[in-house]
């Protein structure tokens, strides 16, 4: 399986922006599907996961209310919209899927599969 993610930028607090994250290749019947970030000095963190029906989701607590994920398995896409956008908020951005799982897992290590990351900057 690959990911892609896209849609990071340069945007002003405040802002807004819509992440993307499209899978390829063998993808299997479920996975489940999450988005990380890993801002410079820092280890990478969970942000937003959500399970394969798409009828649970789950947050780290800084952006719960600020950011929605949510997926399109007819296209194999996940999306992360982030609202309100703050300084501390940028950094890299990940997507990566765990095969075979249905739930909104939030533990880094049990992805198997992570994009290339898409860089997400907000000035103050």
């Amino acid at each position: 399986v690959q990911l892609q993610a896209s849609g990071g930028g340069l945007v002003q607090a405040g802002g807004s922006l819509r992440l993307s994250c499209v899978a390829s290749g063998r993808t299997p019947s479920t996975y489940a599907m999450a988005w990380f970030r890993q801002a410079p000095g820092k280890e990478r963190e969970f942000v937003a996961a959500i399970r394969w029906s798409g009828g649970v989701t789950n947050y780290e607590d800084s952006v719960k209310g600020r950011f929605t994920i949510s997926r399109d398995n007819t296209k194999n896409m996940a999306y992360l919209i982030m609202n309100s956008l703050k300084p501390e908020d940028t950094a890299v951005y990940y997507c990566a899927a765990i095969p075979s799982r249905e739930g909104a897992v939030t533990t880094t290590s049990e992805y198997r599969y992570w994009g290339q990351g898409t860089q997400v900057t907000v000035s103050s």
